[in-house]
């Protein structure tokens, strides 16, 4: 065995292995099984489900919308159709008649940035415009004389003049062959819209036709679909007799598969951004064919998640009822709670995206949340989080801030051993080893609560990054947003010089990024430093040398991390090291905090 084989490379090596092997067979490999699971399930129903396929290829015949010439001007693309308000206290916005199509929407109780004056967030936006984003209900029969209302439409209002809570608005459209429909838009006092159509057959013969809902994005923006921690893109619940899954296709893989086709009884379905989602729901006990698909038109990528719902024939002097409905707004956990609770919907919370180990994600901001019920701050209920986490992990971390006060006062035992059998390195191995067991020190005790904190810190990391709970949430001093990176910066002295680095010609972009180095990333620095001196030093001078440089390192990784995360781990470093400094006082031995106080007094 070689001299730099010592202790310190086997806990490194042995922790790095862990880790990798805990990351290959809790995401890689269950990501990869999901992903051929789902395409062997796809290429089976395209094989075994003929019928179905037809159906929703006849679905793609009523979309006939197309991009067009943009316009930038949002009011010009609202004045080619006759619109009805939308307004609540949520949203705001209008529909149009031409297709009774809802495609100007605005999320009224968030705002694009930070800034006073920052506009609403915008969910949807009309036809005409680049990046047009809509959803609309209709209904397919191709061989219905007159034809059935589809993407062009023109609506007539017949009852009500803004879409409120407490006023739903009424359309008719009539085919002119004995065909109508009336079609009751209503909405509640947050983000869901209710579809309630009635057709009348007035002639004398019998009509089959099938419903339809399509969520339709023309061309996806460049700030989304960036992210790898992140789903952006297709999304819908799908299951037969009270089994369901939740399908996910990120933008990305969406554009290479073109065409994703599922059957469900019940369920839903629809487009996901980072916090805001628009969501088709049928009636829970209907059988739908659903398909996420893109199409080039001309040359722009148009992704739609629509659902085609069973046929249905209307008997001669009969009338039939179908609800849909649209879930069009924020992704909040209560939110999504109550509408999974209230409509007997699958999965519907887990439109947030909790990742593959939603097992803590999900429990892990339940606690945040409750702890900010009781405090009233986010950023102390991270600190309160902490606190929880460590009195879990208190007895491993005890016994592991106890082996390392004993091997650092066994440092001076150790050098004997190296000069003893500087020339026998085996015999240097068994000998340190015999002298472990003896003081019943487990050397790889310190790799253990690092170990442990690694899930809580990446299921953190996820909730600060995908909850909107998060979003905008202030903590004290400059901290506003807790989900984002540190704001200040030491290059303008945490802004006592009034100038922002990034502005500087060259320099600029290395300042305002990598080099960006706030008030807590270096507090996480400093914080990490003095732990790390208070763990046993290593024999070997090279590893000696990497771990002194580690803090300074970590101190660049972290500092682009949001806020939360960083004082989330800081404040787990100040617990970790009274923990251990209380330790190392009852062991009596030395520790950097004593000894620098010690200096000072002789000062």
């Amino acid at each position: 065995m070689q001299n730099e084989n010592s202790r310190n490379t086997i806990i490194f090596f042995v922790c790095a292995a862990l880790i990798m092997g805990i990351y290959y067979f809790l995401v890689m490999r269950p990501q990869a099984e999901t992903r051929a699971q789902a395409e062997r399930a796809a290429a089976a129903q395209r094989q075994a489900d003929p019928i179905d396929m037809a159906a929703t290829s006849d679905m793609a015949a009523t979309s006939d919308s197309a991009p067009g010439a943009f316009v930038t001007d949002r009011a010009q693309a609202l004045a080619s159709a006759v619109r009805v308000p939308i307004e609540t206290a949520t949203v705001k916005g209008s529909l149009s008649l031409r297709g009774a199509r809802i495609d100007d929407l605005y999320l009224t109780n968030y705002r694009e940035t930070l800034a006073k004056d920052s506009p609403p967030v915008e969910l949807f936006r009309p036809q005409g415009m680049e990046h047009a984003y809509f959803a609309q209900f209709g209904w397919s029969g191709p061989n219905v004389a007159g034809g059935v209302p589809g993407p062009n439409t023109v609506w007539n209002l017949t009852q009500g003049t803004t879409l409120t809570p407490t006023t739903p608005i009424e359309l008719i459209w009539d085919n002119g062959n004995g065909l109508r429909f009336t079609r009751l838009i209503s909405i509640d006092d947050q983000y869901l819209f209710t579809i309630k159509d009635t057709v009348a057959n007035l002639s004398g013969q019998p009509i089959t036709i099938a419903p339809y809902g399509r969520v339709e994005r023309q061309g996806v923006p460049a700030d989304l679909g960036k992210q790898m921690i992140l789903h952006e893109g297709a999304i819908g619940t799908f299951g037969q007799d009270g089994k369901f899954s939740t399908e996910q296709v990120k933008y990305k893989d969406w554009a290479k598969k073109k065409q994703v086709e599922k059957t469900s009884t019940g369920g839903w379905m629809g487009i996901t951004d980072k916090y805001w989602l628009a969501a088709l729901i049928p009636t829970q006990n209907e059988a739908i064919s659903g398909r996420f698909a893109v199409r080039d038109v001309q040359g722009i990528p148009v992704h739609e998640a629509a659902m085609l719902g069973a046929s249905q024939t209307i008997q001669p002097g009969r009338q039939i009822e179908e609800t849909q409905r649209l879930f069009a707004g924020v992704k909040r956990n209560e939110v999504l709670a109550s509408y999974e609770e209230s409509l007997n919907l699958p999965r519907f919370v887990y439109a947030i995206d909790w990742g593959m180990f939603w097992f803590l994600t999900r429990p892990l901001f339940m606690v945040v949340d409750f702890f900010y019920g009781l405090l009233g701050n986010f950023g102390l209920a991270i600190l309160a989080l902490t606190v929880v986490v460590k009195l879990v992990l208190f007895p491993l971390a005890n016994k592991s801030y106890e082996s390392m006060s004993k091997m650092r006062m066994l440092q001076p035992k150790m050098e004997e051993l190296k000069k003893k059998h500087g020339k026998d390195p085996q015999k240097q191995q068994q000998e340190m080893m015999a002298l472990y067991q003896r003081e019943k020190i487990n050397p790889l005790a310190g790799c253990l609560p690092m170990l442990v904190q690694i899930p809580v810190f990446y299921a953190l990391y996820k909730v600060l990054f995908v909850t909107i709970e998060m979003r905008h949430a202030p903590f004290f001093g400059w901290i506003k947003d807790l989900s984002a990176r540190d704001p200040s910066t030491i290059w303008n002295l945490f802004g006592a010089i009034p100038w922002d680095p990034a502005s500087l010609p060259l320099l600029g972009g290395l300042l305002g990024g990598p080099l960006h180095l706030g008030v807590l990333p270096l507090v996480y620095g400093l914080t990490m430093w003095l732990q790390m001196a208070m763990s046993p030093p290593s024999q070997d001078p090279m590893q000696r040398q990497i771990f002194q440089l580690m803090p300074i390192v970590f101190t660049f990784i972290m500092a682009p991390f949001a806020a939360g995360l960083l004082i989330y781990w800081a404040w787990n470093n100040v617990l970790s090291i009274i923990q251990q400094y209380v330790i190392m006082h009852k062991f009596k031995a030395e520790n950097p905090i004593d000894t620098f106080f010690a200096r000072f007094k002789k000062a």
